[in-house]
């Protein structure tokens, strides 16, 4: 009888940070299935993609991350994609977040409990996620809804000359003192010739981070003209 172990909700995304989670928090969820006599089904929580465990494997940590290994590589085969953080990081070079792997247990609180490798690793990618989607927009004339085919990084090459450390200040063109959202509407609505974003919107909210990402450690120096 072949027995299948389904990893759970959190798989995916704790996978590809270099963990092994199983249902969350070290769990795992098994069930009997099928035809395989002697083997064991581990199944990835899209309840696609398996890999076969011989019975007798014995249940390490390394063991689990190999298994875990597998899975992601046979899911990243088949959801091309998936690595676009890391593309975005081989086309433009975007600047890595702070290492924040010192503050592992720290208390973070008496409601949060101490800091774990997982959390740091959580706040990096997170943090990276969005510089990377920013980057994105910043060098695309149709993400940034363009009409006659600008984008940021024409006049900005890797967010050069964008000095988001000296918001807010007085900026001429506006007649008024703006903060750096301010400018970059006013970017889109004239050399790229788009439609102002909202301040709200996950667009604006990502170009934001991605220009702030490349002034990394700049001292902050608002006013500065």
């Amino acid at each position: 009888m072949r027995t299948i172990i389904a990893l759970g909700t959190m798989c995916i995304a704790a996978a590809a940070l270099g963990l092994v989670l199983m249902g969350g928090r070290g769990t795992a969820v098994a069930t009997d299935a099928g035809a395989t006599p002697g083997g064991i089904a581990v199944e990835l929580c899209d309840g696609k993609t398996t890999v076969q465990v011989a019975e007798n494997t014995a249940p390490s940590r390394e063991q689990g991350q190999r298994i875990a290994d597998e899975l992601m590589t046979k899911w990243k085969a088949n959801n091309p994609g998936t690595d676009w953080i890391d593309d975005e990081k081989t086309r433009h070079a975007l600047v890595p977040p702070a290492d924040n792997s010192d503050l592992v247990g720290r208390p973070q609180g008496q409601t949060y409990g101490r800091i774990s490798k997982e959390d740091v690793l959580v706040w990096q990618r997170e943090t990276l996620a969005m510089v990377a989607r920013g980057s994105q927009v910043f060098h695309s004339a149709q993400e940034l809804g363009g009409t006659v085919g600008v984008s940021c990084d024409m006049c900005h090459p890797n967010a050069a000359n964008t000095h988001p450390e000296t918001y807010p200040k007085y900026q001429v063109q506006l007649g008024r003192t703006v903060l750096l959202r301010d400018m970059i509407n006013w970017c889109i609505q004239h050399p790229v010739r788009g439609a102002k974003l909202a301040e709200d919107d996950p667009r604006m909210r990502a170009l934001e981070a991605y220009i702030l990402s490349a002034r990394k450690g700049t001292p902050l120096n608002y006013g500065r003209r």
